[in-house]
């Protein structure tokens, strides 16, 4: 269909006749219907990749970059056809008219089990009928993420949820269904994993809510994580029914969080990873989480009414700790006592971030030498961490790997200490450091090659001493059991040059496939698709 050469054209030596893209009305087309590759290549001289099998194509498919591979499958209708059957992740718009080609556009991609739905907000989203069908054509989605898909009701969903009984991550956000919707979800869903729940408009009935869970989802829940919800305790029922639950987070949420903990502790045993931002929470709380023994993970940003004594609680029973953020808001309730208690119950330490925490020598030095662990720090927005306290650190933290200094009363004496100590140390970061000059670090850079400096030119405003993520280690604290934690990451000095590499080791696992299929690709690339509604990996 559609070919444009004529066999009596003579050949050039640096490019094969075009093969014109497959016109788009036949997308929809089951895969009986596809036409022989070999009408499709007849002016195309030969076509090695007809001698590759449907399963090679696939993977080749799955290396190429989003855009490439879109335009890849336009080339024709083999790939067309391979792309779209090979496909398992995909990300629509999902505005109101998606609907109209919902049938064609899961007839093509028949395999999705991994389905994204996103809406601008100032547009209508699609409704109940428009995800009702696509739990018709997808009834295996393993995921499912919603953002801004206001139209949607508990009615939608609960069909949904019926439909599509093997979903095992659900992710929603600035939607407005509400506790009905959200119930059926977890009784139908019984092998659902993770939840995580996002400014959900529809529970802010305030204490009349109907209560959400627990279900038959919540025997399987390992993960759940609320954030800016008005009336988030109606979760309580299923956090507490999760009895297998490892990973909380809770964001933002209004009401008083101690007792809902006390009733978690007695029913869950399990926690691993708890995160509470911005929550009414009190040392009451944290001895109930204390409670859970195999604690690694505790993250506690701008609680204020959390003090020494709660951090002591949790320090004493739960010594399996391994990562400890603590954004003190400048309240100096956590301090020296609650640090010393880590120390001494906690040597297992990897990471520690301190924000807004004024630490002394005295529990520096505890941690330095009881945690020998230690290989990420942060410390940042505190008064009293100075030369001294870097000496220390540089002198002892045999196993730190990145620190990360912000707005800190050191000087280039301390970046002069770290220059003989911290053998293993790759990454530091400055910033807002104003006894810090470049001077000094460019001599700490010159003293030790192999280390990464990355520091921050002085600035007239100092704004909040919080930082986020990507401000630890560069770009981002990787999780210490991750996969890529000894990901070397540039500094000012060699920035280009070690930036450079990276882009060209990245580039060239997936170069290949990309330079061998870029002069078909770019044909198809002409070509705009009528389907309706982007689409990405």
């Amino acid at each position: 269909m559609g070919q444009s050469a004529s066999v009596s054209r003579p050949r050039s030596s640096k490019s094969a006749a075009v093969i014109s893209p497959p016109a788009m009305d036949t997308v929809s087309a089951s895969p009986g219907g596809v036409t022989s590759d070999l009408d499709d290549d007849a002016a195309a001289g030969d076509d090695y990749t007809l001698n590759l099998p449907d399963e090679c194509l696939a993977c080749i498919f799955q290396s190429l970059s989003a855009g490439d591979r879109k335009r890849s499958s336009l080339v024709c209708r083999r790939w067309l056809r391979i792309e779209g059957q090979s496909r398992h992740r995909l990300s629509l718009n999902a505005q109101s008219q998606l609907v109209k080609v919902v049938p064609g556009l899961f007839s093509r991609f028949d395999a999705v089990t991994k389905l994204a739905l996103k809406c601008d907000r100032r547009s209508v989203s699609i409704g109940d009928d428009a995800l009702i069908l696509i739990s018709l054509k997808c009834r295996n989605l393993t995921r499912l993420k919603l953002r801004a898909c206001r139209e949607l009701t508990d009615e939608g969903v609960a069909v949904f949820a019926e439909n599509c009984k093997n979903l095992q991550k659900f992710s929603c956000g600035s939607c407005t269904f509400g506790a009905k919707g959200m119930n059926a979800l977890l009784q139908n869903c019984a092998f659902l994993e993770e939840l995580s729940v996002k400014r959900l408009r529809g529970i802010t009935d305030g204490a009349a809510a109907e209560p959400i869970g627990p279900g038959k989802a919540a025997g399987a829940l390992k993960m759940i994580c609320l954030k800016d919800l008005y009336n988030g305790q109606c979760f309580g029922p299923l956090i507490a029914g999760a009895t297998n639950l490892r990973s909380l987070k809770l964001f933002r949420c209004s009401g008083d969080w101690d007792k809902l903990l006390e009733v978690i502790a007695d029913r869950v045993n399990g926690l691993v990873e708890v995160h509470l931002e911005r929550l009414q929470v009190s040392d009451l709380g944290l001895s109930a989480l204390s409670h859970s023994a195999n604690l690694e993970i505790l993250h506690l940003v701008k609680t204020p009414e959390c003090t020494n004594i709660g951090l002591m609680m949790i320090a004493e029973k739960c010594k399996s700790l391994r990562k400890l953020h603590i954004d003190g808001w400048k309240t100096n309730r956590i301090s020296d006592d609650g640090l010393i208690a880590v120390a001494t119950h906690c040597p297992n330490l990897q990471e520690l971030v301190l924000i807004g925490v004024n630490p002394t020598h005295l529990s520096v030095e505890k941690l330095a030498t009881n945690c020998q662990n230690l290989e990420r720090l942060a410390l940042c927005g505190s008064e009293t961490v100075g030369d001294a306290e870097i000496s220390c650190i540089a002198a002892k933290c045999i196993a730190l790997k990145k620190l990360c200094i912000k707005n800190c009363p050191i000087s280039d004496h301390g970046m002069e200490a770290l220059a003989g100590g911290c053998p293993n140390l790759v990454k530091v970061k400055v910033k807002k450091c104003r006894g810090v000059t470049s001077e000094g670090a460019d001599w700490l850079r010159s003293s030790r090659e192999s280390l990464a400096v990355n520091l921050d030119a002085i600035e007239p405003d100092l704004p909040d001493a919080g930082i986020n993520e990507q401000e630890i280690g560069g770009a981002g604290i990787r999780p210490i059991d991750g996969p890529n934690g000894d990901v070397n990451i540039a500094s000012n000095s060699n920035g280009r040059s070690t930036s450079f590499k990276m882009r060209l080791g990245s580039f060239s696992g997936r170069s290949l496939v990309a330079c061998t299929f870029r002069r078909w690709s770019s044909f198809g690339g002409r070509f705009r698709s009528n389907l309706g509604g982007s689409y990405t990996d």
